[in-house]
């Protein structure tokens, strides 16, 4: 294989939190493809993990490496990101997919909701950035915040989980100037690409998918393909929040 032939992301090692199933793994996949080693973090889905390291490492030997760790210990974080270090020997991109969801109507909302929601979906974001600066600088690496389109304007029954991810949008303009200008910082908000875990009212996912501009779902190669971008292509773009939501965010909510 010739210098001209070799992928895009070869050399380069990537930290994916919650990367053991559904968008995670995808993203996973996707810049594994193109080269990349991949640290898969997980905080309980352990055998999914395993199992998508065995298949990126029969793709690729030592290619993928495993970390856990519970995102709402903060005390934990910087561990977490030395250990994706360690693995590689380098760290260029973080990518904060982890992420709770679940409803809080008002009245029912309670201090361990509001820790859990804010802690998983802004909170961990924050202080694993923080602690992986100095190697992102080093690297001139990326951030990537996996957002919502209901952080631009709310889910109803999900105030907390709506308020968090609205926190991320902000919070990925604002890491941009704080990094900037060795590391980029940016968003994907994802729009109806992977239905909820659990029952959900087929009436209602039909209706969503009708307020797309595109009448269709979408999928978790979707909003991989988006990071890719980032990724890759995008070397003078930051701070910036990029809607995978088959155009539903013009279609109304």
């Amino acid at each position: 294989m010739t210098t001209t032939d070799r992928p895009a992301l070869a050399g380069h090692a990537v930290l994916v939190t919650g990367g053991a199933r559904r968008i995670g793994a995808a993203i996973a996949r996707q810049l594994h493809a193109e080269g990349a080693d991949l640290v898969i973090h997980h905080r309980a889905s352990r055998e999914d993990a395993a199992r998508l390291a065995a298949e990126l490492n029969a793709r690729r030997p030592r290619s993928a490496a495993l970390v856990q760790a519970d995102l709402l210990d903060v005390g934990s974080l910087p561990g977490l990101v030395g250990a994706a270090i360690a693995a590689f020997g380098r760290l260029d991109v973080l990518v904060n997919n982890a992420s709770t969801f679940y409803p809080t109507p008002v009245g029912s909302i309670t201090a361990a909701d509001f820790d859990d929601l804010i802690g998983t979906n802004l909170r961990a974001p924050l202080f694993l950035a923080q602690a992986a600066a100095a190697e992102l600088r080093l690297r001139r690496g990326l951030v990537l915040n996996i957002a919502d389109i209901h952080g631009f304007r709310p889910l109803k029954r999900h105030p907390v989980y709506s308020a968090a991810k609205a926190g991320l949008v902000m919070l990925t303009q604002s890491l941009a100037r704080e990094l900037g200008p060795e590391v980029r910082v940016n968003a994907i908000a994802p729009g109806p690409v992977l239905w909820p875990e659990g029952a959900m009212d087929p009436e209602l996912r039909k209706r969503i998918v009708e307020r797309t501009a595109l009448k269709r779902m979408g999928s978790p190669e979707d909003v991989a393909r988006a990071a890719l971008f980032f990724v890759r292509d995008a070397p003078y773009v930051s701070g910036q929040v990029l809607p995978v939501d088959g155009g539903r965010t013009v279609g109304g909510l």
